[in-house]
């Protein structure tokens, strides 16, 4: 999935909901980090499951990057407790911790060889020269890597580097694979591709994986659950879909994805649903916000559940007109952007499902807009 897509894959939600009851493999316990007078982290507490594939998601300078080399023991946290299996580790050495970084810059060993860079790790434990071969054997066929062993970091592609990089910190079996924006430098072809590759092998080997990331589209393919920071405190965790489809707050909407939010009021409640008052229109949501008549609530509406016709369409719960002044073309849908009657702004997604180079929409075309009642999410922060 690229990062230019306009609705997110919703990721693997069902096999994150069956480990929910299990013991927490990770907790963070009312983490804080400071650096100076920087709060990086502000009291903080996420459990993650054993066997969890968890990305942790959300801006620069949020406290994303810091959590994980807390979790890795580069950092030690000002204050609360790191638990992991069971066991306090947030004063135990990163030597001594069941667990495996892989950095973005990869980090090889220009000087050795794949099989020489796989089994550094190996040699530092000092195990037997025969073991370290059948691991990093192993391993090699894992990432599809069988018969490079003997290759130079400068002979791989980027995305051989990279399985390269992966291949090293798996070789040591951690319980928790730590990954700090492992596909930035791959090209978007080949991210896509990795992205799911590393959910199979992730799925093969059964080891926790957690990882950092700013790109949105990437966390919502690979995991099972996300974590959205923002500011050092955790705005939302939930499944990809749940994120997605409902987010907890204005930010998070914006912040995943693209969204229209529209600011309304509450007038009252019907049926399990609410009526609302935006725009100069009455609209039906069909559920009920946490709110009382009169309150100030926000609409978010994703754009690929906005339905565009040139007459008005019957039957619909909601129902605007506008005229279309931009338009996007993204190759698997467009995206258009209308000016509504009373000056509102707009977004709506279609696919192009037809063989066809013009638009079935044009530039100054009047337009209605609908979408049902259980497409929309009524926000009150």
């Amino acid at each position: 999935m690229s990062s230019d897509s306009q609705k997110p894959s919703t990721g693997r939600g069902p096999r994150a909901a069956r480990r929910a009851d299990t013991r927490p493999l990770i907790q963070f316990e009312q983490i804080s980090k400071r650096f100076g007078d920087v709060l990086a982290v502000d009291r903080l507490s996420l459990e993650i499951h054993e066997g969890e594939f968890f990305a942790l998601l959300g801006p620069s300078g949020c406290g994303k990057t810091t959590l994980l080399r807390m979790l890795a023991g580069f950092e030690s946290p000002s204050e609360g407790r790191l638990v992991l299996d069971g066991k306090d580790i947030s004063a135990v050495p990163p030597h001594r911790r069941p667990v495996n970084m892989m950095f973005q810059s990869y980090a090889l060993f220009p000087h050795l060889t794949v099989a020489g860079n796989i089994g550094f790790g190996l040699r530092q434990e000092g195990l037997g020269r025969d073991e370290i071969a059948a691991r990093v054997a192993d391993i090699l066929a894992l990432v599809r890597l069988t018969g490079f062993g003997a290759r130079k970091p400068e002979q791989l592609s980027g995305g051989q580097r990279q399985r390269v990089a992966l291949a090293r910190a798996l070789v040591k079996r951690p319980r928790v694979l730590l990954l700090d924006e492992p596909m930035a430098a791959l090209d978007k072809k080949l991210r896509e591709e990795t992205q799911f590759e590393l959910m199979e092998l992730q799925r093969r080997l059964g080891t926790t994986f957690v990882i950092v990331t700013h790109d949105q589209d990437e966390a919502m393919v690979v995991a099972d659950r996300i974590g959205v920071m923002n500011e050092g405190r955790l705005a939302q965790v939930a499944t990809p879909a749940e994120i997605y489809e409902r987010p907890n707050s204005r930010w998070v909407a914006d912040f995943i994805g693209d969204v229209n939010l529209l600011e309304a009021r509450l007038v009252g409640f019907e049926a399990g649903g609410a009526l609302i008052d935006c725009m100069r229109s009455r609209l039906r949501v069909a559920h009920a916000p946490d709110a009382k008549p009169g309150d100030t609530v926000w609409v978010a509406l994703r754009p690929e559940k906005v339905a565009l016709a040139r007459s008005t369409p019957e039957g619909a719960d909601n129902v605007m007109s506008g005229t279309i002044f931009d338009i996007g073309f993204l190759g698997d849908m467009s995206i258009y952007k209308i000016g509504l009657d009373d000056g509102t702004i707009m977004k709506a997604a279609a696919a192009n499902i037809a063989r066809r180079v013009e638009q079935p929409f044009a530039i100054d075309e009047k337009v209605w807009l609908s979408w049902t009642a259980d497409c929309a999410v009524v926000l009150t922060a």
